[in-house]
């Protein structure tokens, strides 16, 4: 426990006494996120306990000083979808006004004077029309080759050759790579560094075919290979290409370590859980993560691993396809 402070890249001041540790955000614009560890399904009002007792307040309210003037208001622009994201030129006018949150790091000053001669800056419009054809062509291949790069990454993901280990992580481990913070980003934007959780992720059967709800799946853990973790871990559904939960009829969205108790086991004492859209049935529904009917990927973390997963004697399991 403690109280952290959380400071952007214009305060200046001094870390005041009660504060455990001061945490530095290189932009203005920071996300905090807490996570509570549910033992299990009965232990949630120990976890509502818990989380009342956290308290996010300004500076001045925790030094018991009058509060500063507010910040202005901000009007956000439309995001963008996942699929016009890769193509249209208006990112463009996205990251020129989140530029104005995020002072240039001393490393990338080179980088954005060449962004300028395209009219990229912080709070510069970006007007697609007064770019030559020429500029136009040149900035639409390179977005082309950034998210063909991304897609070659997302499938050495899939298959095991790069890790979340490898693409999150502080600017002081990533330093400049600018593919894998892509990548970093396009796939799970809060990522924690590789001691704090790891992120197997599975896209594809274990001979290469993407997942889809059409087909049936089974995970199968071996008796005395369950994640090796200190904290928890879970297997999430996704829904593709929009990475979102999947709505089903048990309201199941994840299986994670705090079910082991309820989860059947196989005859040698392993575990398989069982992925696909429609119920195998009551009987085995304990250890069902329901899919959808078309595209998807599952996530498997582990909080807090132990040395068997950060050191790779551990691997997580290929998911298979069960032939019809």
């Amino acid at each position: 426990g403690g109280s952290f402070l959380i400071a952007g890249p214009g305060w200046r001041g001094e870390t005041p006494a009660g504060i455990t540790k001061a945490v530095y955000c290189e932009t203005e614009l920071a996300m905090g996120i807490v996570r509570t560890q549910l033992y299990n399904p009965g232990d949630l009002e120990t976890v509502k306990q818990i989380q009342a007792q956290y308290a996010v307040q300004p500076l001045s309210t925790f030094l018991g000083e009058p509060a500063p003037q507010p910040a202005p208001a901000i009007n956000f622009p439309k995001p963008l979808t996942p699929v016009t994201q890769r193509t249209s030129l208006d990112f463009f006018k996205l990251l020129n006004f989140y530029l104005q949150f995020a002072p240039p790091h001393p490393s990338e000053q080179e980088l954005m004077a060449r962004f300028a001669t395209i009219r990229v800056g912080a709070g510069r419009p970006f007007d697609v029309d007064k770019l030559t054809p020429e500029t136009r062509q040149a900035i639409e291949a390179g977005m082309a080759d950034a998210w063909a790069e991304a897609d070659r990454l997302k499938q050495q993901a899939a298959t095991g050759k790069l890790s979340s280990g490898d693409i999150f992580g502080t600017r002081a481990f990533l330093k400049n790579n600018y593919a894998y913070r892509m990548l970093a980003a396009a796939l799970g934007i809060y990522g924690n560094t590789k001691e704090e959780a790891m992120y197997p992720v599975y896209y594809t059967d274990s001979t290469g075919r993407p997942l889809n709800g059409a087909n049936r799946y089974i995970l199968h853990f071996a008796p005395g290979q369950l994640p090796p973790v200190h904290a928890f871990w879970s297997l999430t559904m996704y829904e593709q290409p929009a990475s979102l939960l999947v709505a089903n009829p048990i309201d199941r969205y994840l299986l994670n370590s705090t079910m082991l108790p309820d989860l059947n086991r196989d005859d040698d004492g392993g575990i398989t859980l069982l992925i696909q859209n429609e119920s195998p049935g009551q009987a085995r529904e304990a250890n069902w993560l329901p899919a959808p009917t078309g595209p998807f990927s599952v996530v498997m973390r582990l909080y807090w691993p132990q040395a068997a997963a950060l050191e790779g004697k551990w691997q997580n399991p290929p998911l298979e396809r069960m032939e019809e």
